[in-house]
């Protein structure tokens, strides 16, 4: 029985980890951000086929997942910066063994 409740909560942390790569643009956004902070018109030059409305709702659920943080730099003028986590960076690296294969194979 307990390793039934194991299985159950591999899957479960699974069918998140696909729930939170499986919304459109995840993965280019993340891609992106790979090399370093980015700005959001840097994010939105590298994906032009994404709207800002969308870029800014996925930066908001990727901040609230722990992937992305968004740094305001407060110099004149201020900006504002999203850079990997820890998390986000481990998330990228797992998505670059994706692309190769899409590489490959696609």
């Amino acid at each position: 029985m307990a390793e039934q409740t194991h299985v159950n909560a591999i899957c479960t942390k699974v069918e998140e980890c696909y729930h939170i790569i499986g919304r459109k643009w995840t993965g280019l956004i993340i891609s992106s951000m790979m090399a370093g902070p980015k700005r959001f018109s840097e994010i939105h030059t590298y994906i032009p086929a994404l709207s800002k409305r969308m870029l800014n709702e996925r930066m908001k659920e990727l901040e609230d997942e722990g992937i992305v943080l968004r740094n305001v730099i407060t110099e004149r003028p201020v900006r504002t910066e999203y850079s990997l986590t820890k998390k986000g960076h481990d998330l990228g690296v797992a998505l670059q063994a994706v692309e190769s294969w899409a590489e490959k194979w696609l």
